[in-house]
């Protein structure tokens, strides 16, 4: 494995895994997000902290990902099926996890839509961002810097 190539990757698919978010969080639920706080009685206060911590914890999603997507390879073979397959599999792991987590865990205090709204919208983002790692991703061998593991 290429570990420049491996980190440079896995940085791209953080990144599409955080402007996506942004653009979920920020745009598209930051109003209901807010109403529904507001109905709890909370007001939402975010630090530079909290934006730090969920800003690097999705990038080691998009690490963990590329590191499944490589240690797939030789059973699964390189490509966008594999990708797709590993951005499903993060799916599940992150977004449906999240999703069954706030409506189970906190009924009726959590809208569905806040709930659920983010698990549709990342079953597209999630593949997307391996895809996105796996261009960049290019292994040849034989490179300075190749480790094989």
């Amino acid at each position: 494995m290429n570990i420049g190539r491996f980190v440079l990757s896995s940085l791209f698919a953080g990144l599409i895994l955080n402007i996506g978010e942004a653009v979920l969080h920020g745009l598209i639920y930051s109003e209901a997000t807010a109403t529904a706080m507001k109905d709890l009685g909370h007001e939402i206060t975010g630090s530079a902290m909290d934006t730090a911590q969920l800003v690097g914890i999705t990038f080691v999603q998009g690490l963990l990902g590329m590191l499944l997507y490589y240690a797939v390879q030789p059973r699964w073979k390189a490509g966008i099926w594999t990708a797709i397959r590993i951005g499903l599999i993060a799916w599940v792991l992150s977004a449906v996890y999240s999703g069954v987590y706030l409506s189970a865990g906190f009924t009726g205090l959590i809208p569905a839509n806040i709930a659920w709204g983010p698990v549709a919208w990342e079953i597209i983002l999630y593949p997307l961002a391996i895809i996105t790692g796996t261009l960049i991703y290019r292994e040849r061998r034989g490179q300075a810097g190749e480790i094989t593991l």
